[in-house]
């Protein structure tokens, strides 16, 4: 039986989840009606997926759909917000109900997992790409940004690097990596994890914070560049898992950890009398996290090895 745009997102879309207290109106209406907690920041982040740019087109459909709505959660983890209501525009080139199936319950996999209810939406007729925009609630006053990093700070970064990088390199047949490895990889890829919950305590103890999507280079160079400092990175403390250095030489490790985005890390400053309550503060969010320099006075990323300054011209990944 063929299946119209409305009753694609009534079979698909409509009814999946347990509704939130804060949502009035959600899809059926013109516009969902939402209702913000009293002190709150509404943090909102807009993201476009497209087919062939940002994922293969023969992704698995639910990855595809855990992965659309993971990686926008890392915008709301880098302000420090609470995730709560989301969109979804959906471009299809035909309806394949297999594959809706498989990228709807992906999908709701994140959403439930994460606390963020779909609100609305859109669906048309194209080639194959998803926009989601995502929004969060953050107390006032205490909302992360880019703009408040000082001289002093030091910088750090969540979890490890590079591994969805190399990831990429293997499905483009750049790089042969035994399956166990592989398997670890791929999930990075297809299964970031938003580092919500360490944005939310870092909120109180941060003073600067950034998503890593495109890269270390080009993420930590808009923290330097907002705040006005320099940022010098010790390569010798970038976080490289075992899988990472297992299966390429140290010079592309290096490179894969500065430039190849993907990671869905949280990079961050922070003054040096507060980083023992860092420590203690992700402890308690099990995540782990390394500190990789100092912001300093000047501009730009200046990139260290063995306490000596290096010449690297790395840049993360852009659209044009």
């Amino acid at each position: 039986m063929a299946c119209g745009e409305f009753e694609l997102i009534e079979r698909y879309f409509k009814n999946r989840q347990e509704p939130r207290f804060d949502v009035v109106k959600t899809i059926g209406d013109d516009c969902a009606l939402l209702a913000p907690a009293a002190e709150q920041l509404v943090a909102i982040s807009t993201d476009t997926l497209v087919s062939g740019v940002h994922f293969f087109e023969d992704m698995p459909a639910d990855s595809l759909g855990f992965k659309a709505l993971a990686a926008n959660l890392s915008d709301l983890a880098a302000m420090g917000a609470d995730p709560s209501w989301v969109s979804l525009a959906l471009t299809l080139p035909e309806i394949d109900e297999p594959w809706l199936e498989l990228f709807s319950s992906g999908f709701f996999k994140a959403a439930d997992y994460y606390g963020i209810e779909l609100v609305g939406g859109d669906v048309t007729k194209g080639p194959l790409s998803i926009t989601l925009t995502v929004q969060g609630q953050v107390p006032k006053d205490l909302q992360l940004t880019r703009d408040n990093a000082r001289i002093g700070d030091w910088i750090c970064v969540t979890g490890n690097l590079g591994d969805a990088a190399l990831a990429l390199e293997s499905l483009y047949g750049r790089a042969d990596i035994p399956s166990d490895d592989l398997e670890y990889l791929i999930n990075r890829l297809y299964h970031p994890t938003p580092r919500l919950h360490a944005g939310q305590v870092l909120r109180k103890i941060a003073s600067a914070a950034i998503d890593l999507s495109d890269g270390l280079a080009s993420d930590l160079a808009h923290i330097a560049k907002q705040s006005g400092c320099k940022a010098v990175v010790d390569i010798d403390s970038l976080p490289l898992s075992d899988q990472l250095l297992r299966n390429t030489d140290t010079q592309q490790a290096i490179k894969l950890a500065l430039t190849g985005g993907e990671d869905y890390e949280l990079c961050f400053t922070v003054s040096p009398s507060a980083l023992g309550s860092v420590e203690s503060a992700l402890a308690h969010t099990n995540t782990s996290f390394a500190c990789i320099g100092q912001m300093n006075s000047g501009e730009g990323i200046e990139f260290r090895q063995n306490n000596q300054v290096v010449d690297i011209d790395y840049r993360g990944f852009a659209h044009f």
